[in-house]
């Protein structure tokens, strides 16, 4: 049975190594059968929660720009994938900034499950990768019945392109195959 996946990628960077990742994952879920849509938020405007909590009595929140549309595809994917390059060993702050502005799914009957992430980063250590992996588990504990299903870790990739090849790639393919 087809899944409904949403891919967020949110490097600046067209085309950079961690869009790569995203590309990998959602052919990979695309070839399985599953209804894929990717969303890039370095085209959208997202201005930063004001932390007033309306939105969890309201289920929406207070504010008009894309986060309220990207939210409302977060809640009804079933699989989500949070592809972002790593900035001081966490995640981006555009993906930072949209997972705070989708506090509203909290108290909603949001139908995810499998969360994924796909890192890239210019360093390689197994190291690099793991206060991005907290920063993602953080949002993904909020949600008692979604779970981090699996991270793809792309290291040593710093300029645009320098993922060709990288064993990652087919990790990410592969991941988004999987989803059954």
């Amino acid at each position: 049975m087809s899944k409904k996946v949403l891919v967020i990628t949110s490097s600046f960077r067209k085309g950079g190594n961690s869009d790569s990742l995203a590309e990998a994952f959602a052919n990979g879920a695309m070839e399985a059968g599953n209804k894929v849509e990717i969303i890039t938020l370095r085209d959208k405007h997202i201005g930063f929660c004001h932390g007033c909590l309306v939105c969890l009595k309201t289920g929406k929140c207070v504010m008009n720009d894309d986060a309220i549309v990207i939210t409302e595809k977060m809640k009804h994917a079933e699989v989500i994938a949070f592809a972002t390059p790593v900035y001081y060993y966490s995640v981006s702050g555009q993906l930072k900034t949209m997972l705070d502005r989708a506090n509203s799914l909290y108290n909603s009957e949001y139908e995810f499950r499998d969360i994924y992430l796909l890192a890239a980063a210019a360093e390689d250590g197994e190291e690099t990768v793991s206060g991005t992996q907290k920063a993602i588990q953080g949002w993904v504990d909020c949600f008692e019945k979604a779970k981090l299903a699996g991270t793809v870790f792309a290291g040593g990739v710093a300029e645009r392109g320098d993922i060709a090849g990288h064993r990652a790639l087919e990790e990410a393919y592969s991941m988004g195959r999987e989803l059954l």
